[in-house]
């Protein structure tokens, strides 16, 4: 029963995002060679709001083999720690920028929470916020929030813009 509920509240979320970001071109636009503001809400919702259906579909048939707490204790917990640190790196992104929060919640996750070792939580640490940058701000020309680093990118506007 929980799964359906569950299922039905994402499908309803989806919609709301689905029709929030249609307000923006969902498109390619051709002005500026890249996604419309909207492209990415818009189909990222479309995507979560199919796979909220196929559990729903999925709970519907009765092909489930879930029985029991929907959280155990031990689960709670880590759900509540992540969702804590998601809330604090959201909070940190127009303060720090999302190069200094993204980076900062990877390390808790993957070396305080998941205790993996120092040469995966480093190359992934650095690798990302590079990734990101390229992919976002010089591919799709989506500029990500800087906050107090915003001047230490100035040099990199100047090379790819």
């Amino acid at each position: 029963m929980a799964d359906r509920v569950i299922a039905g509240a994402i499908m309803a979320l989806s919609l709301y995002f689905m029709w929030h970001a249609s307000e923006l071109s969902i498109g390619w636009n051709g002005m500026t060679g890249g996604p419309g503001g909207g492209a990415f809400p818009f189909w990222l919702s479309a995507i979560m709001f199919v796979c909220a259906g196929g559990i729903l579909m999925r709970s519907l048939r009765g092909k489930t083999n879930y029985s029991g707490n929907f959280f155990d204790p031990e689960t709670l917990s880590w759900v509540v720690s992540v969702a804590i640190a998601l809330a604090v790196t959201i909070a940190l992104m127009p303060i720090a920028g999302s190069y200094i929060a993204l980076p900062l919640f990877m390390f808790w996750y993957l070396k305080i929470f998941g205790k993996h070792s120092w040469t995966l939580t480093g190359a992934l640490c650095i690798c990302t916020p590079v990734f990101l940058f390229f992919f976002f701000e010089v591919t799709l020309k989506i500029l990500l929030p800087k906050g107090l680093t915003e001047p230490l990118f100035f040099p990199l506007y100047a090379m790819f813009f």
